[in-house]
């Protein structure tokens, strides 16, 4: 396989590479502009790894790329989401950028096209677990933009199945309450909680199901990628200072739903499994405890958040 990565050198990107690059036979192309990803998440100086910086939404690069590189595969991971009121930048990125990959991807003739869509495209959804099947209705700016450029994919003449993830969690992780309390808690600060639910899988998890993704002969469509089990972030936080072993002055303060923000986001998997033949197998316990661990071998580089943190607690 000859694949090109967009977004590579983002949290799901680099383990992607972990992964991929030390198998015979497969040669990685990168196109990353690093505003959110790592340049130091990259292996310097492979013969089988090319690095490109800049941006999906550059069209004569991301051109020049595919004409370069001549991919068999693709994996459409870039995407802009770390200042919530850019809203030209994540159209730029999440939907000019996917355009530019789709037309790029159909001139190539690649094979497979795997695109990863943020679980936001469902917006606030009236079933929670939410449904394979369940309408997309965002509300923000990187939801929106992101939505449409997987739609774009699913327009375009290729092989596409779009990912919608739940928060994978593991290596180089750089976005979220886990890193985030991590950090404050071991510099002794202060934290919240948002009232809210998520879907916690470990990169483990996820790349079982990239695998058999990448397969050309595999299905096509959208699929929740997730364990199906909500957990609170003030679950989160416990597994955090319980690891840590914190002691704290009272209770933690839990903070309301902000206006950009989803109370319960929990994905339900069946279709996936079945469809695919694969099940998320990490316990919630063990997902925070290896991120954990990888944070004390490895530090925390950059926190990013696609929602607005409160005021008072900025």
């Amino acid at each position: 396989m000859r694949i090109l990565i967009t977004g590579g050198a983002g949290s799901l990107g680099a383990n992607i590479i972990d992964h991929l690059l030390p198998r015979d036979g497969y040669e990685i192309m990168v196109l990353d502009n690093f505003a959110t990803g790592n340049r130091a998440s990259l292996p310097e100086g492979h013969e089988r790894l090319t690095i490109v910086e800049g941006s999906v939404a550059d069209k004569a690069l991301v051109e020049k790329c595919f004409a370069d590189f001549k991919p068999t595969h693709v994996i459409h991971s870039a995407a802009a989401y770390k200042d919530p009121d850019d809203w030209e930048e994540d159209a730029q990125t999440n939907i000019m950028g996917s355009i530019y990959v789709a037309k790029a991807a159909e001139a190539a003739g690649v094979k497979r096209l795997v695109n990863f869509q943020t679980a936001l495209n469902f917006g606030r959804p009236k079933t929670v677990p939410i449904p394979n099947d369940a309408p997309s209705m965002p509300f923000t700016s990187y939801g929106i933009s992101k939505t449409a450029g997987e739609q774009i994919m699913q327009m375009a003449d290729l092989n596409t199945v779009s990912l919608r993830l739940a928060n994978i969690t593991g290596p180089r992780l750089a976005i979220g309450p886990i890193p985030t309390f991590y950090t404050r808690l071991k510099a002794g600060k202060g934290c919240f909680c948002s009232d809210t639910v998520r879907d916690f899988m470990h990169m483990d998890d996820f790349i079982a199901i990239l695998d058999k993704a990448l397969d050309e002969n595999g299905p096509k469509g959208v699929f929740n990628v997730s364990t199906g089990e909500g957990k609170s972030i003030k679950d989160v936080f416990d597994q955090v200072v319980a690891y840590l072993g914190v002691e704290l002055d009272g209770d933690v303060p839990i903070m309301p739903v902000g206006d950009d923000d989803v109370q319960a986001m929990v994905l339900d998997p069946s279709v996936t499994e079945k469809v695919f033949d694969w099940k998320a197998e990490v316990s919630f316990e063990d997902t925070i405890r290896k991120m954990l661990e990888w944070y004390d071998a490895h530090g925390v580089t950059a926190i990013y958040s696609h929602v607005r943190v409160p005021p008072k607690n900025g």
